[in-house]
């Protein structure tokens, strides 16, 4: 059995197990819809050999078809009641996968050294509606086919003994030649599904980069290029289409053949006693035996195959290797965390670009919530030109340090090195003596917060959105959160913590004192604030500045007015050629860029203007 089958047949397996009421109702109402399946043959039987007896078999014959009418009845309410279970069992299937996929994409989209996750929306869009109607298409093709082909049997085997041992031998057959084309039938299939992500993610690269193709006159080379994926998905298909052909044997062997021998044997089973009515009652079930063989091939072959392939792919790209009892999907495979260990960390050493060190002068030792960059180079392509550089810092547990600098000389860029966000191209990020890429999401999240100058607040209610990082907080520590940072008055003009919020009713610095309270409430000693208060006015941000000074732990600020630098401990200065940490009077008197930014704060523009510092 194929690694593809064995995950398919657990999943199915685990999702029927989760769902055990469902399940036995499905096979309840299952074996109702069978039931003309089960009496067809006899009836007919029964019809012929009563209605050919003349007027003594009148009654009979209508008991009989009274009998058929009772039978089809059961079997359609058994067919309604059915598909309501059916979808009891599917739809909860399709969303754990989809929970599945994106927690894999936003495992993969923050992994040390790896490439943004471009086939996502292939999985969870196109391959999981094939996952949840082949899944569907998968129980429906099982529990008619079994009950179908097993009502069949023991009707045929009831009413004609001599008939069922010439089924025997050619459905047995058609089975095993089923078997050996359903794996090549699989490998055909996984073909097909990694074309189309390739398609997928060749086209979403084209787009992404369309403006550098258009500007290169890349156009015919790019469109080559996604054409060959699509011209492999074609072939792919075709393959695909061409196994779906060869099924017409497996229905040739198992349905027609039996039929032939039996037209082939007529006149040797009527001359041994068996009647004109029970040969053709045989007829008759073996025409719901190929409905039965035909639905298992179309759909064990085309829902089963899809299913059984498009699961292990998705799957393997989301990051999974078991099932699990979440609809039988499986978490991620364990791991050491976000990427791989770095090997030895260096010890600080020189360094070509000026040490950020403390106030005297010295190096901060070692503590288990420091946070240390040592020799930290990093560039959005290994070809550009850095945005930082050879950068050593120490930031020990409890510092408050505000980071200046021109626009876009790399704040935001080291606020994403210290939380983890960001992977850097050469050095170590570390913390407390570990570095950051050996820690898993799980663990980061409980040891540093950062707050962006973009403040989300989720749908749901006030509280939990301020809970989101903390759940267990209650709400005398909601209360102590939301008066330290400010939010009291928002908190009761919204009806407090249980009314439901919505992002776009509120303005950018409510949602602003949302993600603040929120952080404020998180149980990481680490706090960094990414223009986090750009849209409060000045009260209210030093309000929320001196609520996260006053907080336990570290608070690292990207500072936008000159009131943020003065209130921290430390300031970091980036110029783009160096890194320089001291205190707001030793930097007015020593650095002309840092004047110069504080100038144009205390001007009224509220935030640095972007231009070359001076020599």
């Amino acid at each position: 059995m194929s690694r593809s089958a064995r995950l398919a047949r657990s999943v199915v397996a685990a999702a029927l197990r989760e769902r055990r009421r469902d399940t036995a109702w499905l096979v309840l109402w299952s074996a109702c819809e069978a039931l003309p399946a089960l009496v067809f043959g006899r009836v007919v039987a029964g019809v012929i050999d009563a209605f050919g007896k003349g007027r003594p078999g009148t009654v009979a014959g209508i008991g009989w078809l009274f009998a058929a009418l009772t039978a089809a009845a059961t079997g359609a309410i058994g067919t309604r009641r059915a598909y309501a279970r059916l979808a009891a069992i599917v739809e909860p299937l399709r969303d754990a996968l989809i929970r599945q996929v994106v927690s894999g994409a936003l495992r993969r989209s923050v992994q040390w050294g790896k490439p943004p996750d471009t086939g996502v929306v292939a999985r969870i869009t196109h391959q999981a509606e094939i996952v949840r109607d082949s899944f569907a298409g998968l129980v429906t093709t099982a529990r008619t086919s079994v009950f179908t082909a097993g009502g069949t049997l023991i009707g045929l085997v009831a009413l004609a003994p001599a008939v069922s041992a010439l089924v025997v031998v050619p459905l047995l057959a058609a089975l095993a030649l089923f078997t050996w084309l359903m794996r090549a039938f699989a490998l055909r299939q996984r073909a097909y599904v990694r074309s189309e992500e390739s398609v997928a993610a060749a086209a979403a690269a084209a787009v992404v980069a369309l403006r550098d193709v258009a500007a290169c006159g890349a156009e015919d080379h790019v469109l080559a290029e996604v054409g060959g994926h699509v011209d492999a998905q074609a072939r792919a298909g075709r393959a695909v289409a061409r196994m779906a052909a060869a099924r017409a044997l497996v229905l040739a062997v198992g349905g027609l053949v039996p039929l032939l021998l039996v037209f082939a044997a007529a006149l040797w089973l009527l001359r041994h006693g068996v009647t004109a009515g029970r040969v053709i009652g045989a007829v008759a079930y073996l025409g719901g035996l190929q409905v039965a063989l035909n639905t298992l091939v179309l759909g064990a072959g085309s829902s089963g195959v899809r299913f059984a392939v498009t699961l292990e792919h998705m799957l393997a790209e989301s990051g999974a290797n078991s099932t699990g009892t979440d609809g039988g999907l499986g978490g991620p495979s364990p791991g050491p965390g976000p990427g791989p260990s770095p090997g030895p960390v260096p010890g600080p050493g020189p360094g070509p670009v000026t040490r950020a060190r403390g106030l005297n002068g010295t190096s901060v030792t070692g503590h288990h919530n420091q946070l240390r960059l040592r020799d930290v180079t990093f560039g959005y392509s290994q070809r550009a030109e850095p945005i930082l550089a050879h950068l050593d810092l120490d930031v020990p547990d409890g510092d408050h340090l505000a980071i200046v600098g021109p626009s876009g000389i790399g704040k935001s860029t080291l606020a994403g090195l210290m939380t983890g966000m960001l992977a850097p191209l050469r050095g170590h990020v570390l913390l407390g003596g570990a570095d950051l890429c050996t820690l898993d999401l799980a663990a980061l999240a409980r040891r540093r917060v950062l707050i962006p100058q973009e403040a989300y607040v989720f749908a749901g209610t006030l509280g939990e959105n301020l809970t989101y990082l903390n759940p267990a907080a209650g709400t005398g520590a909601l209360d102590r959160a939301a008066d330290a940072v400010g939010l009291s008055p928002l908190v009761a003009r919204l009806g407090g913590y249980r009314a439901d919020v919505r992002g776009a009713a509120l303005s950018a610095g409510e949602r602003q004192l949302i993600a603040l309270t929120r952080a404020y409430l998180s149980p990481a000693r680490i706090a960094v604030l990414d223009e986090a208060t750009c849209h409060l006015d000045p009260a209210a941000e030093a309000r929320a500045e001196e609520a996260f000074a006053e907080r336990p732990g570290t608070m690292v600020v990207i500072a936008h007015r000159v009131s943020s630098a003065r209130r921290a401990t430390r300031i970091l200065l980036l110029d783009g050629t160096r890194a320089q940490a001291s205190d707001h009077a030793s930097l007015l008197e020593s650095s002309p860029l840092y004047a110069d930014l504080v100038g144009h704060w205390e001007a009224g523009s509220g935030r640095p203007a972007h231009h070359p510092p001076r020599a």
